[in-house]
């Protein structure tokens, strides 16, 4: 069985966004792994960044770049249905939707597919570079 992940919002904008600095190192992963996945959260941080004015998207142009990725890549969609005090504590405020993501990945088998080198979870996976 190959390697699933879920994309965290950071890697979702990267793959999506050419202008993103990261861009060229998250599509040549993207271009050699597994299964990819979106949940609830991926797809609004996605949208909500990218309507800010570094990237300048309209909520409907970006709900278009989605739209399209999704059509081509069709990542697996999981639904954010893990309780957060069944997760474990983050280390600061500051990660509590990373580690709640991580958490998700695991809970469905995954890893999470971040460009965050300091993430501290064990199922946070880097992207390499």
């Amino acid at each position: 069985m190959s390697a699933q992940y879920l994309l965290d919002v950071s890697t979702l904008i990267a793959l999506l966004w050419d202008l993103h600095e990261h861009n060229q190192r998250a599509t040549r992963w993207q271009d050699t792994a597994g299964t990819l996945a979106v949940c609830p959260i991926t797809e609004i941080g996605f949208l909500r960044i990218s309507t800010q004015p570094a990237f300048g998207a309209t909520v409907k142009q970006a709900r278009k770049v989605l739209e399209d990725w999704k059509a081509v890549k069709n990542p697996v969609f999981i639904p954010c249905d893990l309780e957060i005090l069944k997760t474990p504590a983050p280390p600061a405020g500051t990660k509590t939707t990373d580690f709640y993501l991580a958490s998700l990945a695991e809970h469905y088998g995954m890893k999470l597919a971040t460009l965050d080198n300091s993430m501290g979870h064990p199922a946070a996976f880097v992207i390499p570079v």
